[in-house]
């Protein structure tokens, strides 16, 4: 079994008749692909470091295992944290199988917290069940992604967008990569 699926998406641009191409890797996280993963990392743009907000073992990965990780391989790239099943955390029968394990689900303010002390460039909430947040963490990465490519290109200059800048931006930048977590 490989350690990674691949996606690509073909993103429409508001501001340039091309569009972008962006490829999203999604990286197992089980450490007999510890070797292999950060081969996925080579031309990351931006990752979307996710966890389950009623999994405080996947919260506490991300602190000790995600970042550390992420930050030795790509110290400059956009971290968005993504905190998934959010429809599960007032689910009774999750809840009680938390507590027989003394467990609760991550508070949003702790995930938000970890967020600023991690650095990432914000904390989103979603539910894949109910779609609830799902493009604007998409939506979110292809934002920062260009953020990021724009001063990794012109360091100098402001970071202020203006529409010429995202269609230049458009036009020499036709392919992102972005790395689930």
């Amino acid at each position: 079994m490989s350690s990674a699926a691949s996606v690509g998406l073909l993103v429409p641009s508001i501001s340039s008749p091309e569009a972008l191409c962006y490829w999203i890797l999604q990286c197992r996280g089980k450490d007999e692909f510890d070797k292999l993963r950060p081969l996925c990392y080579t031309n990351a743009d931006i990752f979307l470091l996710c966890f389950s907000v009623v999994s405080p073992t996947s919260f506490q990965n991300v602190s000790e295992k995600w970042v550390p990780e992420i930050r030795c391989h790509c110290p400059k790239a956009p971290i968005i944290l993504v905190g998934t099943q959010s429809d599960l955390r007032e689910d009774v029968k999750v809840l009680i199988e938390l507590d027989k394990c003394k467990e609760k689900p991550v508070p949003e303010e702790a995930a938000k917290l970890c967020a600023e002390e991690i650095k990432a460039v914000s904390y989103i909430e979603c539910s894949a069940l109910t779609q609830k947040n799902l493009k604007e963490v998409f939506d979110a990465a292809i934002v920062a992604g260009i953020q990021h490519s724009d001063s990794q290109q012109q360091p100098k200059k402001s970071k202020s967008r203006t529409p010429d800048k995202v269609r230049d931006l458009s036009k020499s930048w036709w392919r992102k990569y972005c790395c689930l977590a």
